[in-house]
């Protein structure tokens, strides 16, 4: 699980928008600030672009919003990439 806080200060309309848009995304806007730095990191550099006019609402956007639901239910939204991957190879075996 994550242990470390990372905080940074931010105009509060900014802040806003950056919550509608993550909403619109399907996900929160600590959900995504984690994705950032996994794939930051993952990728040695910005790896991606997502906007909201590229999104429509379809078997996949259903599909990832239904497994956010369920593991914000399950209290287990903030695993990190290292978590989830042990849980796939254990269910693998």
């Amino acid at each position: 699980m994550a242990n470390t806080l990372v905080q940074f200060r931010t105009e509060e309309n900014v802040r806003l928008q950056a919550i509608q848009i993550c909403e619109k995304l399907g996900i929160d806007l600590p959900t995504y600030l984690r994705m950032c730095v996994a794939r930051l990191i993952q990728e040695n550099g910005i790896p991606f672009s997502m906007n909201v006019n590229d999104v429509y609402e379809n078997r996949a956007l259903r599909a990832m919003k239904t497994a956010s639901r369920i593991a914000e239910e399950n209290g287990i939204s903030d695993m990190s990439l290292e978590e989830i991957n042990a849980e796939i190879a254990e269910a693998r075996k």
